[in-house]
């Protein structure tokens, strides 16, 4: 069972790294056709003697759990000095509870302002236009830089510091959303091309989140006090180097659903 989860483990690494690295066949149109760098051999790779045959549809599953473990870990780094307000020992936390827990979400949209698990959006335009003083014909492939947005000091105050307060008000409620209405924070982009899969996201991540921190305490392995927070290449910045914790248990025994 260990194996085949290393199996999977690395098989959805691969594809986020490989799906995240530059192509010349997406850049120069001769070489379209020319698999240069070896990308479409390593993508097309899979045991013909394999019970199961990947299929698209597998493919987006893992990629999507891709993305959930890498911000949950991102969440759960970024937390090691933050108190957060859970309900009580007696049972574990729900879905329902995340509303009633502004600085949770607080931390979870901060999260994501810093480390998108998206750091770029391929958009298309439908007619010629100028931007800034750039003339974009029509049908121009476009990426727009959801990591840099974030971090953009002409829209947030000390923009590299992790603060989650930024995203919570006196009456307890946030007011900035991660949904695409304010075009400062887009980690799910925005309008009719935005993420479908954006209140599945949050609502896994949240409650995922906050029973790990009302079960346990997290530690970093070792014994130390700060990790490294550099991002690695891929299509869902991963981190450059695993974070590696242990688990302390905060309620024993642990509350029954």
């Amino acid at each position: 069972m260990k194996k085949e989860a290393d199996e999977i483990r690395k098989l959805v690494h691969d594809v986020a790294e490989l799906t995240g690295k530059f192509n010349l066949q997406d850049f120069i149109w001769f070489c379209k056709n020319l698999d240069l760098q070896g990308f479409g051999k390593r993508l097309k790779d899979n045991d013909e003697s394999s019970e199961m045959k990947l299929t698209r549809e597998n493919i987006k599953s893992f990629i999507l759990y891709e993305e959930t473990l890498i911000y949950v870990v991102h969440c759960i780094y970024l937390l090691f000095s933050r108190a957060v307000e859970l309900p009580g020992k007696s049972r574990l936390v729900e879905e329902s509870d995340i509303v009633n827990l502004p600085y949770l979400q607080a931390i979870v949209k901060e999260t994501l302002r810093l480390h998108p698990t998206g750091p770029m959006i391929v958009r298309e335009s439908t007619e010629n236009c100028t931007i800034n003083g750039y003339d974009i014909p029509a049908r121009t492939r476009l990426f727009v830089n959801t990591w840099a947005i974030g971090r953009d000091p002409n829209h947030w105050e000390n923009p590299l510091e992790f603060r989650p307060e930024r995203f919570v008000v006196e009456d307890g409620k946030s007011q900035l959303d991660v949904r695409g209405q304010h075009f400062h924070l887009l980690p799910f982009g925005s309008g009719r091309r935005s993420c479908p899969g954006t209140s599945l996201a949050l609502n896994m991540v949240q409650a995922t989140l906050s029973a790990m921190i009302q079960c346990f305490d997290w530690k970093l392995s070792g014994g130390g006090v700060t990790a490294d927070m550099e991002e690695g290449p891929g299509l869902t910045l991963p981190r450059a180097h695993p974070l590696i914790c242990v688990p302390v248990t905060r309620l024993n025994p642990l509350p029954l659903l």
